[in-house]
């Protein structure tokens, strides 16, 4: 599978949910259930890789403007639900996480922003194809910290001069 059918898989599978995530989450597994194990992996393996690449301390800082707040864990199911958004969000959010104010159509703080399931999508389709649970996809492992400069994400003004666009459309009134 190479990086374009992956995207087509992301976003065919959004579309048909209506931008659920649970919703999308269930409809990825149903698709990637058609496919052989080894297209599954290597679909594993393009989502790690993002997900891998998310791991910064500016995208953890926009996450925080869109959630109000956001520990390891939310973090974590933010970076799923980045990827589920499609190449160009997720593409552009690497390149400028304060674009995300352009990027996404809206935001709903309790709809978007997790999608913890999404995470395990090949996982559970694997597992449905093989019986087994998914092997070690050969990945280097994710770093033990964010890329990037830390900043506290718990000071308000260094937040809104960091990302003044997501401020101004998604942050607090």
């Amino acid at each position: 599978m190479d990086e374009t059918e992956f995207w087509e898989i992301i976003d065919s599978t959004r579309e048909a949910a209506e931008g659920d995530p649970e919703d999308h989450a269930d409809l990825l597994v149903e698709r990637l259930v058609q496919l052989d194990p080894d297209s599954v992996l290597d679909f594993a393996r393009h989502f790690e890789a993002r997900y891998n690449r998310a791991y910064r301390w500016d995208v953890w800082g926009a996450a925080a403007v869109l959630l109000g707040g956001a520990g390891d864990d939310t973090f974590d199911y933010f970076r799923c639900w980045l990827i589920a958004q499609g190449r160009e969000v997720f593409e552009g959010a690497m390149h400028d996480p304060d674009s995300l104010a352009e990027l996404l159509d809206d935001f709903d703080e309790e709809l978007d922003g997790d999608g913890e399931d999404l995470g395990y999508a090949a996982d559970e389709a694997y597992e449905q194809l093989t019986g087994v649970v998914t092997p070690d996809l050969g990945l280097p492992p994710q770093a033990a910290e964010p890329a990037g400069t830390p900043f506290g994400f718990d000071d308000d003004a260094a937040l809104a001069a960091r990302y003044p666009a997501l401020r101004e459309r998604f942050g607090p009134a």
